[in-house]
């Protein structure tokens, strides 16, 4: 958390400077350079001189200027929520709730693997997970390792529909995303393997939709204003769009990535697992 509150800030800084906006308090000029110059990714504990300059800096209202125009560069979905809460979380007594863990962000590098299980009543799922979320690079060359797993997950954000690529300020992350994913469902090594597809971020959806008409970036979407539910229900026929087979079984659901994602995914399992092992 203490890293993550750093980056978001630090991001932030940058953002400053890339889209012209001058700080508030000419003062906090002086506490950016103070908190760039801490390492964020070594940072294990709160100096009182650090916490005092981004509080200040989280007030200022060239800083509240830049996270308002957050679509336009990559901040964290968690900035708000631990920068709100700095004084709690830098307090020597503090502890760690549900919510503070569940936004924690970790960079997902390379290939990861994760094993589990979901106990039944009279019997047991082990899943094993396996991440490739930090792996982009020369796809082609590895996918084929995966052929015929039972399951593919995908994960999307609702939310980012008006949001840049952090490679390019020009790239749209949902029109990626939905890239991806028409990608990933057409190879041939998935043929046989069920779809599960998570629209993620709801949450943050319903805070963009009345901020961002979906239309401005859809025109085609004919739906209410600022109804994220006729918004989540657009997003999802479009990544259904995307499939080459349209008879081909898909479990979706809308998630909140702070919410019980792992009873959603018990959920769409037992029919997963049957309609691929009826394929094979």
């Amino acid at each position: 958390m203490i890293s993550n509150i750093f980056h978001a800030t630090k991001t932030m800084i940058r953002a400053m400077e890339r889209l012209n906006i001058q700080y508030g308090n000419p003062e906090c000029r002086h506490l950016a350079e103070l908190v760039m110059s801490v390492d964020d990714d070594r940072v294990t504990a709160f100096e009182e001189i650090h916490v005092n300059a981004i509080r200040t800096l989280w007030q200022d209202s060239g800083i509240q200027e830049c996270y308002d125009r957050r679509k336009e560069y990559h901040l964290s979905d968690s900035a708000k929520y631990y920068l709100s809460d700095l004084d709690r979380i830098a307090s020597p007594s503090y502890l760690p709730t549900e919510q503070d863990i569940l936004r924690v962000r970790l960079p997902t590098e390379g290939i990861v693997e994760y094993i589990f299980d979901i106990l039944e009543t009279n019997f047991k799922f082990r899943f094993r997970m396996v991440d490739v979320g930090g792996q982009r690079s020369e796809r082609r060359k590895w996918i084929h390792c995966f052929e015929n797993v039972t399951a593919v997950i995908f994960l999307a954000a609702l939310s980012e529909y008006d949001h840049v690529l952090v490679e390019s300020e020009k790239g749209n992350r949902m029109e990626e995303s939905k890239a991806l994913f028409k990608l990933i469902i057409s190879y041939p090594w998935f043929k046989r393997s069920s779809f599960i597809l998570f629209l993620n971020k709801k949450d943050l959806l319903e805070e963009t939709i009345t901020h961002h008409h979906l239309a401005d970036y859809y025109p085609e979407y004919d739906g209410p204003r600022e109804d994220p539910i006729a918004a989540r229900e657009f997003i999802l026929r479009m990544f259904l769009d995307q499939m080459p087979d349209h008879e081909k079984p898909i479990y979706y659901h809308f998630t909140c990535a702070t919410g019980k994602v792992l009873v959603l995914l018990k959920e769409s399992a037992r029919p997963a697992v049957s309609c691929t092992l009826l394929h094979r």
